[in-house]
């Protein structure tokens, strides 16, 4: 009999930075390596992941990372996390680790362990297993998995629908979830996205007519976006611009690998004929794709409205086509982007997140999948609290018994001891945020988001002088700078008084025949009493920095 520990360092109560782990005797498995965008601070934040110190410090138990597919929320992180975690194995698809190599710089490749799996093959860890199984989701390849204890196993779903009008290689084996289900479950982690939705969400996650409708009443040129990765999607807009005379434009060297890549290993089918070039990029017939960058939803896109894209620009006569529906998190961002296309005089036009859905399991799914996994204990997953309280209803619907359905935070531990929960534990795991900005993996702290958040709101001061390294008088300011601040020409006598009592602290703090200056206190007093001055006249607080030289 074994003790098993299941918590989150990401992906509970909030979209996307999902990382779910199972310890079992110590050993550990982690499941997803997601990031998430920055849709609150955007102090300079290029995107969020999940903090992983709990790993770090338990690295030499750790069996591997599995990965469910290849989309950022799911496997986003894992470049960052490998340079922390060097050396632990990564497992996914073909697929999913041909993503992640694009991600991975090439010292950072070659140091890395990545194992292709396939689905129904398992992965042995002694007396653990894991074994994966494919599931249907808008990339192919993406499994879910199934990892075995003497317990009973523990499955974790990634995301899934089901849908049986999918091509093969979307295909979810509905008899291999039937099997695992009657070989005994302990507990079943399954997402949330979409748990407030009743039904199937198949056939709305298909949209060949919306495409094929905006297609035929576009007379110009059409400029499409679509997430990183989300091959149905694509399949579908080019299986309906292949029935037309558009020629189809890839911009974006990430773009153009992924999907020359998967054109390559049959992921994505398409008459190469199709696919023009930049030089088709003005074309009164082509269809531009576009995609998003991995920090911002729709960056490329705002890119080219405001006009910094050097190869194309908005004319009056395209058409904005968004083809994903909006999902919580970036709905601001999208009706800025449809306004800003107005005001430019072009058509915009996206799918409706009613009547059009993402490759997620409503709630029906979700009683499908547990009716098929049959588990003692029910885990709601991937989604804000919201979410994973209407799947734990769900659950209940589904036959569970209440006390066996589990409600979680990030870092909350849910501990099973010889197969059965132990409700009097309360163990927390330290999780949170990993603020990235930039390439190097460094949480940004507390104190630097707060002098952004400062320069942000009231700009800066800096105040510059030069002494005499003998005499120690003044020979050079005190001289103003300012940013962000006040508006300079109209507030020349406010200068000057600033000027004025930075003068007057610095000559007060030097004593003549002394060879020694405490420029400390100086930048102190600067600080403290120009501070008191600029909010009695301005109510501001700009950051003050004080620079003084000798020479």
């Amino acid at each position: 009999m074994s003790k098993i520990k299941i918590f989150a360092l990401g992906g509970l109560n909030e979209n996307g930075k999902n990382m779910y782990v199972v310890e079992v005797d110590k050993k550990i498995f982690v499941f997803d390596a997601g990031l998430k965008y920055d849709n609150e601070i955007n102090l300079g934040i290029d995107y969020i992941i999940p903090n992983i110190d709990y790993l770090v410090k338990n690295k030499k138990n750790i069996e591997g990372i599995f990965l469910t597919h290849g989309h950022e929320s799911n496997m986003g992180a894992a470049p960052d996390i490998l340079k922390i975690l060097k050396g632990v194995p990564v497992y996914g698809t073909k697929l999913t680790l041909e993503i992640l190599k694009e991600d991975l710089d090439k010292d950072l490749l070659k140091e890395s362990k990545l194992v292709e799996i396939k689905p129904y093959n398992k992965i042995s860890f002694g007396h653990l297993s894991v074994f994966p199984i494919s599931v249907t989701h808008s990339i192919p390849d993406a499994v879910m998995y199934v990892l075995n204890t003497k317990d009973g196993a523990v499955v974790y779903t990634g995301d899934f629908v089901f849908d049986p009008t999918v091509p093969d290689i979307y295909k979810t084996d509905l008899g291999k979830l039937a099997y695992v289900g009657k070989q005994g479950v302990l507990c079943l982690l399954s997402e949330s996205t979409y748990a407030e939705r009743k039904g199937h969400t198949s056939p709305n996650n298909r949209v060949s007519s919306f495409i094929k409708e905006v297609l035929r009443k576009s007379e110009g040129r059409i400029i499409a976006t679509i997430f990183p990765a989300h091959f149905y999607r694509i399949q579908e807009i080019f299986d309906e611009a292949s029935k037309t005379n558009r020629t189809i434009v890839i911009m974006g060297k990430k773009l153009q690998t992924t999907i020359f890549r998967a054109l390559d290993m049959g992921y994505l089918k398409i008459d190469k004929k199709k696919i023009g070039t930049l030089d088709n990029v003005n074309d009164q017939n082509a269809l531009v794709l576009i995609s998003d960058s991995k920090e911002r939803p729709f960056s490329n896109l705002d890119r080219i409205i405001k006009g910094f894209d050097k190869y194309i620009s908005i004319k009056e006569d395209d058409t904005i086509f968004i083809t994903e529906p909006s999902y919580a998190g970036i709905e601001k961002q999208m009706a800025e982007i449809m306004d800003e296309v107005a005001i430019l005089g072009a058509d915009a036009t996206s799918l409706s997140s009613k009547s059009h859905l993402l490759h997620h399991a409503s709630s029906e799914d979700l009683i499908e999948m547990i009716d098929l996994i049959n588990p003692k204990y029910y885990f709601p997953v991937k989604g804000e609290y919201k979410q994973l309280y209407e799947n734990a209803l769900i659950g209940e619907q589904a036959g569970i018994n209440k006390d066996n359905i589990i409600l979680k935070q990030n870092g909350d531990v849910a501990e099973f001891i010889n197969g059965k929960l132990n409700t009097e534990s309360f163990d927390k795991i330290k999780s949170g945020d990993t603020l990235i900005d930039g390439k190097e993996v460094e949480d940004l702290s507390s104190l630097v988001l707060k002098d952004r958040e400062m320069l942000g709101e009231n700009g800066i001061v800096i105040v510059a002088a030069t002494l005499d390294r003998k005499t120690k008088d003044i020979i050079g300011g005190p001289e103003i700078l300012t940013r962000g601040f006040i508006y300079v020409k109209n507030n020349q006598a406010l200068l000057e008084e600033t000027t004025s009592i930075s003068k007057e602290i610095i000559e007060s703090n030097i004593v003549k025949g002394e060879s020694r200056v405490d420029y400390s206190k100086i930048k102190n007093d600067v600080r403290e009493k120009l501070g008191k001055f600029f909010y009695e006249r301005t109510e501001s607080k700009p950051m003050i920095i004080t620079v003084i030289q000798e020479v």
